[in-house]
């Protein structure tokens, strides 16, 4: 059986990063069909939009995309790509695994974190106007339904995949009403999971205690603005956002996506580091059930970055992009 998969390559080091992703897929034998499709900034030149139709359309035929970051043009009322891409097709789960990877050393130890991030709503939802000149209203949106929608999904994916303990994280005490609508959703949801451990934690408690110690924690379930500053944050803790795979999940269509920006500084020079995007394809792997190929891919990576000889110049090396894909390829 093979898997057809829309691909965005993205913008700057997108096309790098991805081409590199591919190339130890497969060489590692993995059964993909890739299905280009354009985004971002190279799309507006062609389309004149970040997210054309004929790329939604894509996704939605196939169900799994993999792409590369993406750019928005500012300043020139076009909706963010990724956005788009979340909210039109119901990707509801910004799903962040955040865990220390061997050869990559940071403060933190054994970190081994999951970020959940409502997609669909909160300030995101991009409802905002000028009242007068100087006065700009932006609204947050928050529903009970978006609410107990992601807590049902954390709750079921905890269950299913070894997971203990979950803290929702908010600013209740700010805004009681649209906060407390999504506090009050977790924990309607959470009853009905006792043999679970769940609490809540206002946001800005949760930074610090990360940077003090991230042990205790297990699994993270925040609304939208919250999980997107805080799952960078989690990021830094093992190494920052090149190291870091991310994911966005509904529930028919999921696409998996670098976590990092377009790094046009170093773009088209072979310097870019292609693990956020490789790792975030084995998450689709992983997804569809190909689990024993992504622990042999994830045993070659393993191994080039526990050797510390072939890695890029962000994880204190000075391969090139193409060098530390052909290591890898070389121990699988």
């Amino acid at each position: 059986m093979k898997y057809r998969v829309t691909l965005i390559e993205g913008d700057g080091i997108g096309p790098e990063v991805t081409g590199a992703t591919c190339r130890i897929l497969h060489a590692a034998g993995a059964p993909i069909e890739w299905e280009q499709a354009p985004g971002g900034a190279a799309a507006v030149a062609q389309y004149g939009v970040p997210m054309p139709d004929d790329t939604m359309a894509s996704v939605k035929r196939n169900r799994l995309g993999l792409k590369g970051p993406l750019e928005t043009p500012k300043g020139k009322g076009f909706r963010s790509a990724n956005v788009t891409l979340r909210q039109e097709l119901e990707l509801y789960v910004g799903y962040r695994p955040v865990r220390s990877l061997p050869g990559i050393h940071t403060p933190y130890k054994d970190v081994d974190l999951l970020v959940l991030r409502e997609n669909t709503e909160d300030l995101y939802a991009g409802i905002e106007h000028e009242l007068k000149p100087g006065m700009v209203m932006s609204l947050k949106v928050s529903t009970r339904q978006a609410g107990e929608r992601i807590s049902r999904w954390a709750f079921e994916h905890m269950r299913n995949h070894g997971h203990r303990k979950i803290h929702c994280c908010h600013k209740a005490s700010v805004v009681p009403m649209a906060d407390g609508a999504f506090l009050d959703a977790f924990h309607a949801i959470g009853a009905e999971y006792p043999f679970i451990e769940k609490d809540d934690l206002p946001v800005d408690n949760l930074a610090f205690a990360l940077a003090q110690d991230p042990g205790p924690f297990d699994v993270l379930l925040l609304q939208n603005l919250y999980g997107d500053i805080l799952s960078d944050l989690a990021a830094g803790l093992v190494g920052g956002l090149g190291v870091a795979p991310g994911a966005n999940i509904g529930d028919r269509i999921a696409v998996f996506e670098a976590v990092h920006g377009t790094a046009p500084d170093i773009a088209g020079q072979d310097k870019a580091n292609p693990l956020s995007v490789l790792l975030s394809a084995l998450l689709m792997l992983e997804y569809v059930g190909e689990v024993k190929l992504v622990e042999r891919i994830e045993r070659a990576v393993f191994d080039v970055l526990e050797e510390g000889r072939h890695v890029t110049g962000d994880l204190g090396g000075s391969a090139s992009c193409s060098r530390f894909t052909d290591a890898i390829i070389d121990k699988l």
